[in-house]
């Protein structure tokens, strides 16, 4: 960028019903050789079934620069109020839930 040029500025709306927001506790994480896809839902206690709440699709890159931004943002929120605690419950449960990447990704959808 040229020393003497502005950052340029972006307005981006909020409309009301996005935000409100939607819960999530599950996400799926799916890739190709150019995009990566994440599935979010939620999932209930005793409620056998849940559906994708939203999908967003990306690129790479632009994953990439996600897991940055959120690294940054959960430095800072730890900084200000505590360590995160992951249960190690999860680990005892037949059929984990939550937000775990599978492994190995081969890039299919399932």
């Amino acid at each position: 960028m040229n020393p003497n040029q502005q950052p340029q500025q972006i307005n981006i709306e909020l409309g009301e019903k996005e935000a409100e927001g939607i819960y999530a506790n599950l996400a799926m994480i799916i890739h190709s050789p150019t995009e990566i896809i994440i599935d979010f839902a939620r999932v209930m206690p005793r409620m056998a079934k849940s559906k994708v709440l939203a999908r967003i699709i990306m690129t790479p890159m632009h994953a990439k620069l996600l897991h940055k931004a959120l690294t940054d943002n959960l430095k800072k929120f730890e900084a200000q109020f505590g360590e995160i605690k992951i249960h190690s419950d999860f680990s005892k449960s037949a059929k984990p839930i939550g937000f775990e990447s599978d492994t190995p990704h081969t890039g299919e959808q399932k």
